[in-house]
């Protein structure tokens, strides 16, 4: 069967400018100049004899006819670039994004990310530490590293790591507290993009929310589990440390346990990647080391 296409490079630009509403971004993205970029949408729409932006001095946006095939340009290159990096026996070397929180980036993944470039070289590993949700793999992510309950529907999902929570702080702080009412008295260090925290930890101790209130109402309120764990070792107030997270600081005397009890977080770190990923050889090779890494682990 013979198919009548338009210049395949044409339907790129056509992807990336209609995806940013911008020729600029476009051209930014594909290392290109606008100009060319332009050029090249102009010569799609003169195959189709129709138009697909609509240009104002400075504006883009699409027209009904470029709403309309948009989607559909970008389902075909996705299929295209996924038969061609899922070809058997393909071997791995291409580029890998990699999305992960800062803290898991920080404290797992950059300390060993030598030994996976070591074991593969010809995969280049790009990280995304932006706090975003992201749409595999459309967003330009191949696997993003999350800490959640596995609860992503239509993905595949490996857990990797499980958490105990348990307060800790700085020597000297915690040298304050013997009871479970001292904690009113010291500044609480709280994370807020985190879903369990005080209050599970609390329930947990048998303790009512409100008695944390006051020391809550000192403490400061940061966007990271790392910046809480720095700002403890600096005797800024205590935190729920999450362990294994934390036990660089415990095993250095940087942090000690405050007091009990643990509690298993019902939040793990998990990898996530689209199913059709895992047919990539770089996502097959990363999967399968972060597997092997984290059984060593625990």
């Amino acid at each position: 069967m013979a198919y009548r296409l338009p210049p395949l490079n044409t339907l790129r630009l056509f992807e990336a400018a209609g995806r940013h509403q911008s020729f600029k971004a476009a051209a930014e993205e594909l290392h290109l100049t606008p100009s060319a970029v332009s050029h090249g949408i102009q010569t799609l729409e003169d195959w189709l004899g129709v138009e697909l932006f609509l240009r104002g001095n400075r504006s883009l946006s699409l027209t009904p006819a470029g709403h309309a095939y948009l989607p559909r340009v970008r389902d075909a290159l996705h299929a295209l670039a996924l038969a061609t990096e899922s070809v058997p026996g393909r071997a791995p070397s291409g580029r890998l994004s990699v999305s992960a929180a800062p803290t898991f980036a920080l404290r797992w993944l950059i300390p060993r990310l030598p030994a996976f470039q070591e074991r593969h070289p010809a995969i280049t590993v790009a990280l995304d530490t932006a706090h975003r949700v992201v749409e595999f793999p459309r967003d330009g992510i191949d696997a993003g590293i999350r800490l959640g309950r596995g609860d992503w529907p239509g993905l595949a999902a490996l857990k990797l790591m499980e958490e105990d929570l348990v307060p800790v702080a700085a020597p000297a702080l915690a040298a304050r507290i013997a009871c479970p009412a001292d904690l009113a008295a010291v500044p609480l260090l709280h994370v807020a993009d985190v879903s369990e925290d005080w209050t599970a930890w609390a329930e947990a101790a048998g303790l009512p929310p409100a008695a944390l209130d006051d020391g809550l109402k000192r403490g400061l309120r940061l966007d990271a589990i790392h910046m809480a764990v720095d700002a403890a070792v600096r005797g800024l107030g205590v935190i729920i440390g999450r362990r294994p997270t934390v036990d660089p600081e415990l095993a250095s005397g940087q942090l000690v346990e405050v007091m009990g009890p643990r509690l298993r977080a019902k939040s793990a770190y998990w990898l996530v990647t689209a199913q059709d990923s895992l047919r990539r050889p770089e996502v097959a090779a990363f999967r399968a080391w972060m597997r092997a890494e984290f059984a060593q682990g625990q």
